[in-house]
């Protein structure tokens, strides 16, 4: 590995990339969802399950809605889903119309107990009951999955259960507490699970998402002034009506005061610490900074902002780009980063990287001594969190895909427009930020790599002298 010194990141005026979604979503085909079923079945007979159940709320179905399609809302569902594929969809009041919609093809069970406090219970039957329609006996090794792939050094990971008790209970009483276990890792294990990784029409779905929320950050940080309001800012962190998988940040000075985490009519200040957060299906972008155009704008304690922090910071986001590829171990990925961007000496604690899906944060193969490697058609976000004690912070989060040869002809093959936006985006790491890059790395937005730590200059970013 070369030898990544702070001294080679600086400052320099530079055109700053441009807004790029489409404004097309790109449906995910019939055959992907095909495709995702066989996974799943596959991962169940390696697994010697006779039926999975997958919970589904509004916040935590992600892996339900990777076999159905949608998620219910407001209200809690519940697929069944046998190894001869017979599947069963239990659902409240609001959501039974959705059954005729499933991209999975399922009979409903109607169950009140999903539906919203105090609306009618009729067509009552208790949780057993409703298993027992589902065609679940005791004869059955059952797998229950909620959102979580419990990672424990010290509990038993498959008796650790993330959905409510009075449906784990109904389970267990018909076919015993031996014969249910957590198989949330059969979707979301970024070494084997079947969501771990994309194909060509998955990669372009999340896209949309990824560099929605990379043009919204964008526009948010050019629409940054003094005097403007969090929420005037936070208005720009929206758009297209489209649903937020975290909530947005629109944050200036002091942030959580009284507790709160969602813009207010603080206006922003000269010196400001800001931060700004948005994310959709397929990805989040963030970034942090100051509002201030120059460094004679800080306050004098932190004068040094560009050299203490932003700038490691960055070389850590060079590292972490210029070292990315299929085939190295995400225990590799760690130590990079600690090497680079000491963990003692900048205080990160959470995984240097992550895989994002429909919700920003699936899992991570990137922790200590991880053998897990990294694979064609990830999607990986760049997710590296210094602090140092009485500075602001700092942030340049977006996601990319690893691609090979193979995926990488489907997507241009396929997808020519999206395959012109990589290719321009590429173009603008290597050549503007000075970035080097694997062909095997796929930016999803404009603004991987972007760094604009004083955010009321909008031609200043950083920049690598890269020489090797």
């Amino acid at each position: 590995m070369k030898k990544y010194k702070y001294s080679d990141a600086y400052l320099s005026e530079i055109e700053s990339p441009k807004c790029d979604n489409d404004g097309v979503p790109i449906f995910l085909s019939d055959e992907t969802m095909i495709e995702r079923k066989n996974k799943i079945l596959k991962l169940m007979k390696e697994q010697a399950l006779d039926c999975i159940i997958v919970y589904n709320d509004l916040e935590h179905g992600s892996n339900f809605e990777y076999l159905t399609g949608f998620l219910t809302r407001f209200e809690e569902g519940l697929l069944v889903l046998h190894k001869d594929e017979k599947a069963y969809l239990i659902l409240g009041n609001e959501n039974t119309k959705m059954v005729n919609y499933s991209r999975i093809p399922a009979e409903l069970i109607h169950s009140p107990y999903f539906s919203l406090p105090n609306q009618p219970m009729e067509n009552e039957l208790n949780m057993k009951e409703v298993f027992k329609k589902a065609g679940i006996n005791q004869e059955m090794k059952v797998g229950l999955v909620g959102w979580k792939n419990f990672t424990s050094k010290y509990l038993d990971n498959r008796k650790i259960f993330d959905i409510p008790y009075y449906i784990v209970e109904a389970v267990k009483e018909i076919v015993g507490e031996y014969n249910i276990s957590n198989e949330s890792h059969i979707f979301i294990n970024s070494d084997y699970g079947a969501r771990a990784t994309n194909n060509a029409n998955e990669i372009a779905h999340y896209e949309f998402g990824s560099s929605l929320a990379s043009d919204c950050v964008l526009n948010a940080m050019d629409a940054l002034e003094l005097g403007k309001t969090e929420m005037d800012i936070g208005s720009v962190l929206k758009i297209y009506g489209q649903p937020n998988n975290v909530v947005s940040i629109s944050s200036t000075g002091n942030r959580f005061e009284k507790a709160n985490l969602y813009p207010i009519n603080k206006k922003i200040e000269l010196g400001d610490k800001i931060s700004l957060t948005t994310g959709f299906k397929g990805g989040l972008a963030s970034r942090a900074g100051y509002a201030v155009k120059e460094t004679n704008e800080l306050s004098e304690q932190v004068k040094d902002y560009i050299n203490v922090i932003a700038a490691p910071y960055f070389t850590s986001i060079v590292a972490w780009l210029e070292n990315i590829h299929i085939g190295i171990t995400g225990g590799a990925m760690y130590e990079l980063v600690d090497k680079v961007l000491p963990r003692k000496q900048f205080n990160w604690s959470l995984n240097p990287g992550h895989l994002t899906a429909d919700e920003e944060w699936m899992c991570s193969p990137i922790y200590p001594n991880s053998k897990e490697t990294l694979k064609s058609g990830m999607l990986l976000q760049i997710d590296i969190i210094p602090s140092i004690p009485g500075y602001g912070g700092v942030g340049a989060e977006n996601g990319i895909a690893l691609a090979d040869k193979t995926l990488r002809e489907d997507i241009k093959r396929n997808y020519p427009e999206l395959w012109m936006r990589i290719e321009s985006r590429r173009k603008y790491i290597v050549n503007v930020l000075g970035i080097k890059l694997s062909e095997e790395v796929l930016p999803l937005s404009s603004t991987v790599g972007y760094f604009r730590p004083y955010l009321l200059n909008k031609k200043s970013a950083f920049v690598y002298r890269n020489e090797e």
